[in-house]
C-alpha cells in the first residue's frame, strides 16, 4: 500500500470539509460547538433565577469579546509603530 504524503492528506481532508459545507447549513455544523461556548460563560451559583443566569452569561460573553478586541487593538497598533 502506498504512502500518502502530507500534502495529499492536507488536500483531502480540505476537500470533505467543503464536501460537508455544501451538504448542510453552517448552523448544523457548528451548533454544538456554539451551545458549549456560550455554556463556559454561564455562571456556576445554582441558586440563580434562568433570567439571571442569562443575564451573567451575556455581560460575561461581551467582557470577553470586549477583552479580545482591546487586545487585537494593542496588536495592531504595536505594529504600527
Amino acid at each position: 500500500m502506498r504512502k500518502m504524503n502530507v500534502n495529499d492528506m492536507a488536500s483531502r481532508g480540505r476537500i470533505g470539509g467543503f464536501v460537508r459545507a455544501s451538504k448542510y447549513p453552517p448552523q448544523d455544523l457548528t451548533g454544538a460547538a456554539r451551545v458549549a461556548f456560550q455554556r463556559s460563560f454561564e455562571p456556576q451559583d445554582p441558586n440563580l433565577s434562568p433570567e439571571e443566569r442569562r443575564r451573567r452569561c451575556q455581560a460575561a460573553l461581551k467582557a470577553h469579546m470586549a477583552r479580545l478586541a482591546r487586545l487585537s487593538a494593542l496588536a495592531r497598533r504595536g505594529k504600527r509603530k
